[in-house]
C-alpha cells in the first residue's frame, strides 16, 4: 500500500473515531446555543453555565455539551461529593447504594481540581455516556450512558434543584 493512502486512511480513522476528538466541537460541530445562566450558592458566584446542541427545539435524549466556567475553586472531591448528593436527591432510591458507590469512582477518575476561571465542558452522547473537555482538551470519558444521563439530570432534570438555571438553560422564561 502507498504512503499517501495509508495516511490518508489514518487521518479518517483518527477524524471519525470519537476516542481522537481534541475539543467539545469535535463532538457537536453544528452545535448552538440554547441557553445560560449563573449559579449562585448564598451570597457566592459559583459558575456560569452553557448549554450546546444542534437539536431544535432542545431534546435531552440527544447530543448536547453543558459548559461549565468556574468563579471559584472547587477541589474534586466537593465536584463529586456535590454531584452524587445531587443525583441521590433526585432519583432517591433508584439506585442501589452498591451503584452509587460504583459512580461515585468513576466520577472521582473524572473530574480534576477547578480554580477560578477554569472550565469544563460535558458531552452528553446518549449511546457512549459523556465526554468531558476543559477549555484546550478532552480530560475524560465516563463509557457509561445511565450515569451519564443521571449526571446531566443535575441540570436539566424537572427536579433540579436551581429551576430557575434550568429554565435558562433550556431557554425558557418561566
Amino acid at each position: 500500500m502507498n504512503k499517501r493512502i495509508v495516511i490518508t486512511l489514518l487521518i479518517t480513522v483518527m477524524l471519525t473515531n470519537p476516542a481522537f476528538s481534541e475539543t467539545w466541537r469535535d463532538e457537536l460541530p453544528h452545535a448552538t446555543l440554547v441557553g445560560q445562566g449563573e449559579f449562585r450558592w448564598l451570597f457566592f458566584d459559583i459558575y456560569s453555565a452553557k448549554l450546546w446542541s444542534a437539536q431544535v427545539p432542545f431534546d435531552v435524549n440527544k447530543p448536547f455539551a453543558l459548559e461549565l466556567t468556574y468563579h471559584r475553586q472547587i477541589t474534586s472531591e466537593e465536584f463529586v461529593k456535590s454531584s452524587m448528593d445531587e443525583i441521590q436527591r433526585i432519583f432517591g432510591t433508584t439506585y442501589s447504594s452498591e451503584k452509587l458507590q460504583q459512580w461515585k469512582k468513576e466520577l472521582s477518575n473524572v473530574f480534576p481540581e477547578v480554580q477560578a476561571g477554569d472550565q469544563l465542558i460535558g458531552v452528553y452522547l446518549p449511546d457512549r455516556g459523556g465526554v468531558f473537555f476543559d477549555k484546550n482538551k478532552r480530560i475524560a470519558e465516563i463509557n457509561n450512558p445511565q450515569l451519564a444521563k443521571a449526571f446531566f439530570a443535575i441540570w436539566l432534570d424537572s427536579r433540579s434543584r436551581d429551576k430557575q438555571l434550568r429554565n435558562l438553560l433550556l431557554g425558557e422564561t418561566k
